[in-house]
């Protein structure tokens, strides 16, 4: 499929925060440039709105990279880590931005979902029959490989990561 992109295009960006951190962690041992990463996911079209969600730890460390978000113009949902009894931990927003891509699709011709989670492809198939345009950011390295076949495009961050991390060597 030929994807369009052109400078009067709504586009909506959601940020699976974790996805992207612990992937450029484990990869390259790095630190994510959302902005960086943002400006090249709008890709010089009208940005409606870009939702960071992320996940509130109880020492609090993060305030400093939320605020760092909402300077870019990124919108922060939080959620509490949760923490069960047999000491696992659980950090998962993929409902919410899933029904929050659904819920924002009527006003938009392209959803970015940066994030290279394989669960998102129902989510992807139902805002296509919508005739939304979906796209991915990911690095291709920790992206499903049916999650990128199910989209219209791909940004593959791994091309370039000087580029989309801080701290790379």
């Amino acid at each position: 499929m030929t994807v369009i992109k052109h400078k009067e295009q709504r586009v909506g960006v959601f940020i699976d925060t974790q996805n992207l951190y612990h992937s450029a962690r484990n990869l390259y041992k790095a630190r994510v440039n959302f902005g960086a990463v943002l400006k090249d996911a709008v890709a010089g079209r009208k940005l409606v709105r870009a939702v960071a969600y992320v996940i509130t730890t109880e020492a609090g460390d993060e305030k400093n990279f939320f605020e760092a978000l909402t300077k870019l113009g990124i919108e922060t949902k939080t959620k509490d880590l949760q923490i069960f009894s047999s000491g696992t931990k659980k950090a998962d927003w993929d409902v919410g931005l899933a029904v929050d891509a659904i819920k924002m699709a009527p006003r938009l011709d392209s959803v970015v979902i940066i994030s290279g989670d394989g669960d998102y492809i129902p989510l992807v198939e139902y805002l296509q029959t919508m005739g939304v345009q979906v796209e991915v950011v990911s690095f291709g390295q920790s992206t499903s490989g049916k999650l990128r076949e199910a989209v219209d495009d791909f940004v593959d961050l791994s091309e370039n990561p000087k580029k989309y991390l801080m701290g790379v060597k």
